[in-house]
């Protein structure tokens, strides 16, 4: 039985956690639990498949020239899944929408591993769109935690799901040559050993989802919100100041998530050209992203604490101020210093990290159950974007001018979204008046 509500809007069969704030806090904790179990899973079918993606391509196309297509690809088809899995989740709910999206991203996989076999690029191109999603919805299950948290809670949730990303984005890679000899051993290509993992991973995390997400936190949090709307003379969704406020924080959310993603992915992009030019391996190369990916994920449990504490518009502004830090450290290190660089590359993570997190906070507050879904997988497909833009950008700004100029540039444009954040919150201070 689907977990949507009915078309007269009845709730009944949720009632005893309308009535009951112990079982809503007991199906938040199922439910982060869940989630994290499938974000392990989901990491892992990420990292994998993406790490020999532009390899693959490499080989089945005999050139380097179009190495950069399977990137480009999975951008694509994330930004799309992400506005799918919106969509659906807002329709049928977290679990329909969630399992969906990994499972395409399994498929998708499972079609590349073909494609690999069959030398076939067309296969290989609509299978990598739709790997995609599963890149997408391993990035909105970061908000299935929040449908039953507290306000105070929210932040902690969003960090929760981002670590446990963490465990399989660090197992899917150091899997590769493993998967690649299982490969050869069954008389398959060894590039298409990871997609066979990332295949079984993000098929897991859909069925995780898919069978253990019932009853849906989303589903019971419209149920909620329906009841105290129908018991409330007070407070009401189509309250014209709340509605007003709601799209400013949309607005504001939007713009951290976004810019922090731009400003991060240019960066990061062309460090590994950069430090090549002065003399750098890939192992050295290797070294810094490690830091770098480390920043961006592992201290999530810090900052969603820090997040619920201290506030949004802080942690908002803190990520503005260590992006620039980030910035201008990279464009005055030397190209030889590798500790300068990997404090810039940590700090750049450290700095998309409070973007993120602080930013998806603002989006659930500034949402309600009714568009809640549905505006986070648009706001996800922007974020997409954005990144996808960063990379294509940032080649273009080296190539006529300097990785310094892009640095201080990209430090200079985090700064736009401090004054966006304090106008959102003035805006809502003066809507609650």
């Amino acid at each position: 039985m689907s977990d949507k509500q009915d078309d007269s809007g009845a709730f009944n069969k949720y009632q005893e956690y309308i009535d009951s704030l112990e079982k809503q806090r007991a199906l938040y904790r199922r439910t982060l639990i869940i989630v994290v179990l499938s974000q392990i899973f989901g990491g892992a079918g990420l990292a994998a498949g993406i790490t020999v993606g532009a390899l693959l391509a490499q080989d089945m196309l005999g050139t380097d020239n179009f190495s950069g297509v399977p990137t480009a690809l999975f951008t694509l088809g994330s930004a799309g899944a992400a506005l799918l899995v919106g969509r659906f989740s807002q329709r049928y709910g977290r679990r329909t929408g969630l399992a969906a999206g990994f499972l395409a991203g399994g498929m998708g996989a499972i079609g590349v591993v073909g494609a690999a076999i069959t030398n076939n690029i067309f296969l290989l191109f609509v299978s990598l769109l739709l790997y995609g999603s599963g890149g997408a919805t391993n990035l909105q299950a970061r908000y299935a935690g929040t449908d039953l948290a507290s306000p105070k809670q929210r932040a902690t949730a969003i960090s929760i799901a981002m670590v446990s990303t963490t465990f399989g984005a660090v197992a899917g890679p150091n899997l590769v040559d493993v998967m690649g000899r299982f490969a050869i051993k069954i008389g398959i290509p060894a590039l298409s050993g990871p997609f066979l993992l990332a295949a079984a991973t993000y098929i897991l995390a859909g069925l995780v989802l898919l069978l253990l997400l019932r009853p849906d936190p989303l589903i019971v949090a419209k149920a909620i919100a329906d009841d105290k709307k129908k018991n409330s003379d007070i407070l009401s969704v189509r309250n014209p100041a709340t509605l007003s406020f709601n799209k400013r924080g949309i607005v504001a959310a939007a713009t951290l998530m976004v810019l922090t993603q731009l400003v991060m992915v240019a960066i990061m992009t062309m460090t590994p050209v950069h430090m090549g030019k002065h003399g750098h391996g890939l192992n050295e190369v290797g070294m810094i992203i490690g830091f770098h990916v480390g920043a961006m994920y592992l201290p999530s449990l810090l900052t969603g604490a820090l997040v619920d504490r201290i506030g949004r518009l802080y942690m908002a502004i803190a990520a503005g101020v260590t992006l620039l830090a980030a910035g201008v450290l990279a464009a005055i290190a030397p190209g030889e210093s590798m500790t300068l660089l990997t404090l810039a590359l940590i700090l750049l993570g450290l700095g998309w990290n409070f973007g993120l997190i602080s930013g998806t906070a603002i989006l659930v507050d500034s949402t309600n159950t009714a568009n809640r879904a549905k505006t986070q997988g648009t706001v996800d497909v922007m974020v997409a974007l954005s990144g996808a833009s960063g990379g294509v950008l940032s080649g273009v700004v080296v190539a006529n001018s300097s990785y310094a100029a892009l640095s201080v540039g990209g430090g200079l444009l985090s700064l736009l979204l401090i004054p966006v954040i304090i106008w959102s919150s003035t805006k809502q201070v003066k809507a609650q008046a």
